[in-house]
């Protein structure tokens, strides 16, 4: 997998993540609509760990800076 996601990227997706997190765990969403958030949730961190995005990759986007 070739990197595909910039650092701003990566920070926003975790942030949205722990702030999904925070949402569930203090009871302000419930149901399945907070299901389908934390699936999102663990989706964006585990792309922002790897740094690649398969959505990213199906459209030919790359938000990662290259190296000169």
């Amino acid at each position: 997998m070739k990197k595909n996601m910039g650092g701003l990227d990566r920070v926003v997706r975790f942030i949205v993540a722990a702030i999904i997190a925070v949402l569930y765990f203090t009871g302000t969403i419930s149901g399945i609509f907070a299901y389908v958030l934390l699936v999102l949730g663990v989706i964006f961190v585990l792309t922002s760990f790897v740094s690649f995005c398969p959505l990213y990759a199906l459209v030919g986007l790359n938000t990662c800076k290259a190296k000169k």
